[in-house]
């Protein structure tokens, strides 16, 4: 298993995506700077993506042109399509470009408007542009854990459509259990297979959904299966607006806590995340899923 991970938090973008409460510009940003102030190196920091579709992400341009800049900070912003990734080159901003992949073909056209094929001939078309530009691209394959239209997906497929992404070298192939009903077996399974077929210098990145009350355990199994990256959200907020009953990402607090008690090094600073998800509480005028923000850390550190 490993003993070191890379955590990315998502909550600027999939955190925020499906909030009924919009959040302003000014709030994201004090979002992003709390999670720099984790420790965070690597920040999903908004979606391009059309803003009649997703309300909360209408301000992508306006959050770029007001991200801190400095040297020891990788900003992603997700796109669905060739025209999000023209507007994220168009901010000069971000450091690397988020593609995304469905598993399943009416997934793929209810999240994006096209199958799984054409998200592929999409992604292609987009890594190749960017690596003229000596841009970085990561793919993440949505539902790949299972669909809520289709139901099961079959590893088979998931590890077909990574082997098509690999063919034009992004950075990091992920995996995202988009409605969150992956097991840990399945996670082990999933990604040997993606290990034994993309070999050892494809970097790989496990996303989980806590809508079955299983991500921190799925988690734990990426670790197992020597998954690199692991994405979180402060406070555990999250869901994706195009797949029905999917909650949110597994809270960044919970799982810092657990590789904490693990011995698994990973640089981010628990209490700070908890204040986070304390003050998420207040912008968005609900409780969190959090749970270390419920029960707080052991041993106590107050």
């Amino acid at each position: 298993m490993r003993r070191t991970v890379t955590l990315m938090e998502v909550s600027p973008r999939d955190g925020l995506q499906n909030e009924s409460t919009r959040v302003s510009t000014e709030d994201k940003l004090v979002l992003i700077d709390r999670a720099l102030a984790a420790g965070y190196r690597r920040i999903e920091v908004t979606s391009f993506v059309h803003p009649q579709k997703v309300p909360q992400m209408a301000d992508a341009e306006a959050v770029c042109s007001q991200l801190p800049q400095r040297g020891d900070v990788t900003y992603t912003g997700l796109v669905l399509n060739e025209r999000g990734f023209q507007r994220l080159l168009a901010t000069e901003r971000l450091h690397e470009t988020g593609l995304v992949v469905p598993a399943s073909d009416t997934f793929g056209r209810r999240n994006q408007g096209m199958d799984v094929d054409a998200a592929v001939r999409m992604a292609k078309v987009v890594m190749q542009e960017a690596r003229a530009r000596r841009h970085r691209v990561q793919a993440t394959i949505a539902v790949a854990f299972g669909c809520p239209f289709e139901g099961e997906v079959s590893p088979e497929r998931v590890v077909d459509i990574a082997q098509r992404l690999a063919e034009e070298g992004p950075v990091e192939i992920g995996l995202a259990d988009t409605i969150g009903v992956g097991v840990p077996t399945q996670v082990l399974d999933l990604f040997g297979r993606l290990r034994d077929v993309l070999g050892p210098d494809m970097p790989l990145r496990a996303h989980f959904h806590d809508t079955r009350n299983t991500a921190i355990a799925n988690a734990f199994a990426a670790l197992q299966a020597g998954v690199e990256t692991l994405d979180g959200s402060i406070g555990g907020i999250g869901g994706c607006p195009f797949a029905p009953n999917a909650s949110g990402n597994v809270a960044s607090e919970d799982l810092v806590y657990m590789l904490n008690r693990c011995g698994i090094t990973h640089g981010i600073d628990l209490l700070t995340c908890i204040d986070g998800a304390r003050w998420l509480e207040e912008v968005l005028k609900k409780p969190v899923p959090s749970m270390l923000l419920k029960a707080g850390p052991f041993p106590n550190q107050n």
